[in-house]
């Protein structure tokens, strides 16, 4: 009984918390925006990879490996509240044989404090947006076996699991 009351303190506090964000966001005419990051800006993404890669990678490589993608097939957008970069999402445009044309999103992160406010669900539609609009027919993406959280949302944007995605280095 306790523990069901505290924790029922806890969320209101916490639903009130991203409420006075968005309120903040308002009144600071801060506002979100959909932004792709041209090659010559990519660097700005690599602190908020670094994030995502944890140690595994330094920022040296990850540079270094962003400026080579740019010169392939892939494209970044950035999520902007006011000037500030708050989340990426990168995007690689191929065509394969059991889907068509296709844009394979990679790296999704979104800052901490601006999770749970319906951002992803934004990026996605933005991105299916994009993607229409450069004639592409489906959009695919890999996630972490243990990042369950990502599981479900994507689960609950009609994504479907076709397989594992396994890798080896040489």
């Amino acid at each position: 009984m306790i523990r069901h009351i505290f924790f029922k303190k806890v969320t209101h506090f916490f639903l009130k918390v991203q409420k006075i964000k968005l309120y903040i966001w308002s009144i600071c005419d801060l506002s979100m925006r959909f932004q792709l990051i041209l090659p010559e800006d990519i660097h700005l993404v690599v602190p908020l990879v670094k994030k995502m890669a944890k140690a595994s990678i330094s920022e040296a490589l990850l540079l270094q490996r962003f400026q080579e993608m740019v010169t392939q097939n892939y494209e970044c957008v950035g999520i902007f509240v006011g000037d500030d970069l708050i989340g990426v999402c990168g995007m690689w445009f191929c065509t394969r044989h059991y889907s068509g044309r296709s844009i394979e999103i990679d790296h999704v992160f979104i800052e901490e404090d601006f999770r749970n406010q319906g951002i992803g669900s934004e990026l996605l539609s933005w991105i299916e947006n994009y993607a229409k609009s450069k004639d592409y027919e489906t959009i695919e993406l890999n996630t972490y076996v243990e990042n369950i959280k990502s599981h479900e949302f994507y689960d609950r944007k009609n994504y479907k699991k076709l397989g594992f995605h396994f890798l080896k280095s040489l």
